[in-house]
């Protein structure tokens, strides 16, 4: 197993600095990881940090909250894409969702989609505050709407990714939509199970330790 190919090596805190995502964009490409995770702002620099590797940009939209009007994420995801961005991580509007509103979410996700056409877009359906049924119907509408993946976490909730939530997904999922385990992936063994149950994607910050470490 390549580990260091299901990671995306992920820096989004609000003190990260232009320094921090250079460094990032080094260690992704020392390490080989898939893709690096930045906020729009830094797209820019990480596409001129990573130029001449095979690394990918995913940016986030509609970030930690999801609460934006719909058109703010099509523009915001338009423009990161137009700055070199490969792949879009969008979190949904949690709220609209728990209102049993699921038009509304399937609505946003299409217009993302449909406005960054081929690239990826990955959904953040921010598990720590759904329901077991929440959490599928939030899948269905991301499934309907042509997502490429579904993600658990934003990091910046209650709670991250879960054995639990991923097994739910992936019932849903199936073969037709990838999944991404994000929020509080530390350490090699837990990683790797993720992997098992059927995870394409990690979202951590702890890529480097993931490939050298086993289980405390």
């Amino acid at each position: 197993m390549q580990l260091n190919q299901y990671i995306d090596h992920t820096l989004l805190k609000p003190t990260a600095t232009p320094a921090d995502i250079e460094k990032l964009c080094k260690e992704a490409v020392d390490h080989q990881f898939y893709a690096i995770c930045v906020s729009p702002s830094y797209i820019q620099l990480a596409k001129s940090s990573l130029e001449g590797s095979t690394v990918k940009i995913a940016a986030v939209i509609g970030f930690p909250l999801g609460a934006m009007t719909t058109k703010a994420k099509v523009f915001e995801a338009k423009d990161a894409i137009e700055l070199g961005a490969d792949e879009i991580d969008m979190v949904i509007n949690i709220g609209m969702l728990k209102a049993e509103k699921i038009e509304y979410i399937e609505n946003e996700i299409t217009e993302i989609k449909k406005a960054i056409g081929s690239k990826v877009l990955k959904v953040i359906i921010e598990t720590c505050f759904l329901t077991d049924a929440e959490k599928k119907v939030a899948c269905q509408a991301a499934l309907k709407a042509n997502a490429d993946f579904v993600k658990t976490s934003t990091g910046f909730g209650s709670g991250g990714a879960t054995f639990e939530d991923v097994k739910l997904m992936k019932e849903i999922a199936g073969d037709k939509m990838q999944i991404k385990a994000s929020g509080g992936i530390k350490d090699r063994e837990t990683a790797i199970e993720y992997i098992e149950l059927g995870v394409s994607r990690l979202g951590t910050s702890s890529g480097i330790k993931l490939l050298t470490s086993d289980k405390k």
